[in-house]
């Protein structure tokens, strides 16, 4: 019997490390020296980084923000277990990992049978130390896929339209999107290291678009950016995600299976927010597309440009347009939702449960 559960949630990659280091990405900014001296200036900052960066460069805030961000993980793998899917489709962004200069696929299913996962690549790759409670760096978990139910995706999406790259074997040399990887070890966080009891059907978005080779997914300085960049090409537009997202849940409503439809990303990126700085995520902008998604405007959503889009650093959320595609398709409901801000540690993150 067909049946889908939508969820959001975030792949935030400090979360995977020591209170110490979750700010780290603000503490890199601060050393830019062709950002002006007074926004650097924590005296200059708002009342909220203030009190967040505090006198411990943001530690204490960071406990407080992986608190909600974990309360947020088990109050959706409770959903997830309650609804028990035959698997999960995720959508999720390839920052410059499975997909270079080669070739950069606006979207592309990973019809993956089984993939081999470095659990802790992105921080052995910023050189960051152990995961408080992890024995090695070097630790890996199998990810198990459904090429079956893959390839049927792309074949289903093809024929309303919608063209899908497809991939049977992962990238040689690179680690395994961390968007994706994140996403199993962050909703199996209390169980981890035993067997995730879903398979996985991951849908590789370009949410970086102009920037996933001329910033190699990643932050930029100053200088380079005011040089003048080599932009690459936009990625997929909003609305096309929102299409690309409804596509999808017509082929899950014919497909017989109980599927769990998750967008995996935090939404503004301090790093990607380039007119304040890099010093703070556009919560003005993720605030009003958090409100309209309570309201169910899927209009709001759909007069999003990817001028909007790039310029509060929201690039990411591109995978929830796909994900509110799908839930204005079905005609789901969202049940529950929490918006997590914050000033200093990067980024929003949302989490939400549609049914």
């Amino acid at each position: 019997m067909t049946d889908a559960i939508g969820i959001g949630i975030t792949h935030y990659p400090m979360l995977a490390t020591e209170d110490a280091h979750m700010a780290n990405l603000m503490k890199m900014v601060l050393k830019d020296p062709d950002i002006p001296a007074e926004r650097k200036n924590p005296a200059n900052w708002s009342e909220q980084a203030r009190r967040e960066w505090a006198n411990d460069q943001g530690a204490a805030a960071a406990g407080e923000h992986r608190a909600k961000l974990l309360a947020g993980l088990e109050k959706t793998r409770a959903a997830l277990d309650e609804f028990n899917p035959d698997l999960l489709i995720v959508w999720g962004d390839d920052q410059y990992e499975n997909f270079r200069e080669e070739v950069i696929p606006s979207f592309c299913v990973l019809a993956y049978q089984t993939s081999e996962v470095e659990a802790f690549a992105v921080n052995k790759m910023l050189k960051l130390p152990l995961p408080p409670g992890a024995d090695s760096l070097d630790l890996t978990f199998q990810m198990q896929g459904d090429p079956a139910f893959a390839k049927q995706l792309v074949a289903d999406v093809g024929e309303q339209g919608i063209d899908l790259a497809y991939s049977y074997e992962q990238r040689k040399g690179v680690h395994f999107p961390h968007a994706f990887a994140n996403t199993q070890v962050f909703l199996d966080w209390a169980n981890f290291g035993q067997k995730f009891p879903y398979p996985i059907v991951p849908v590789a978005v370009n949410c970086y678009g102009e920037h996933v080779i001329a910033r190699k997914g990643g932050i930029a300085k100053f200088a380079d950016i005011k040089a003048g960049e080599d932009l690459d090409p936009p990625g997929p537009s909003p609305k096309r995600c929102f299409e690309l997202g409804a596509a999808v849940a017509r082929s899950v409503r014919a497909s017989g299976k109980r599927v769990a439809l998750v967008a995996s990303s935090s939404w503004s990126h301090a790093f990607l927010h380039d007119k304040d700085w890099h010093l703070r995520p556009d919560t003005e902008a993720d605030r009003a597309l958090y409100d309209a998604m309570v309201a169910e405007d899927y209009d709001a959503w759909n007069a999003t440009t990817t001028r909007d889009v790039v310029s509060s650093g929201q690039h990411e959320m591109l995978n929830w347009f796909c994900l509110l595609g799908a839930m204005s398709e079905l005609g789901m409901t969202l049940e529950w939702s929490e918006f997590v801000d914050t000033e200093v540690l990067n980024s929003n993150k949302v989490f939400a449960i549609f049914k």
